[in-house]
């Protein structure tokens, strides 16, 4: 469990089942699940039956996203394709849901992460792929500090079409710069009472 002011990070269980389902479903969850590789849940068993699958083994290794204003799952990611021999591992499957989607509390859900992989597990690579027409999913990269690395065209097939996926990382020189810019952001007074931010996050490679 990672804990921070606005976030926390458990590992994934079917007891968010319920909470998760709602952070899943609505009527933008087909938007919202584009360019993952799963569907959104017809019901809550079908969330039940998701997180029995993804919890099975240990890579991709799921967490859900506490937000600690309501105390519930608000959505979930995981680090995977964990290559420990190399330092290098990837964030990925994120769904942050309508509740924290662009908020402080998903940008400080990826910031215990990207601590955790360079701080507690001494990783030297933190990576991040997507679809490269995930226009989001890409601006969000270079927001959070991941440098653009190239494409790689006709990676792969995903819901039966082409996926070229857009490479992005972050390395372990450049994390105690970012974390002291990330700290900077988080701090309660770079927020007003609605928890709207006062200035933006500024982290470049």
């Amino acid at each position: 469990m990672l804990d921070g002011r606005y976030a926390r990070l458990e590992p994934l269980a079917s007891a968010h089942a319920p909470a998760l389902y709602e952070a899943s479903s609505g009527p933008d969850a087909g938007a919202r699940f584009a360019y993952l590789f799963d569907l959104p849940p017809a019901a809550p068993a079908d969330m039940l039956a998701w997180i029995a699958k993804a919890t099975a083994g240990d890579d991709p290794l799921f967490s859900a996203v506490i937000d600690k204003a309501s105390d519930r799952a608000a959505g979930r990611q995981a680090l995977m394709r964990i290559t420990p021999e190399h330092g290098a591992i990837e964030i990925g499957n994120i769904l942050w849901g309508p509740a924290i989607a662009r908020t402080r509390v998903a940008t400080e859900a990826l910031y215990l992460a990207a601590r955790h992989v360079f701080e507690d597990l001494g990783y030297r690579r933190f990576e991040w792929k997507c679809n490269d027409r995930n226009e989001p999913s890409k601006t969000a990269a270079r927001r959070f500090g991941f440098s653009y690395e190239g494409l790689f065209r006709q990676h792969m097939w995903a819901k039966g079409a082409n996926r070229d996926t857009a490479w992005f990382s972050m390395l372990d020189s450049e994390w105690p710069r970012f974390r002291r810019e990330y700290d900077r952001w988080l701090a309660p007074s770079n927020f007003d009472l609605a928890g709207r931010q006062l200035s933006k996050l500024q982290v470049r490679p």
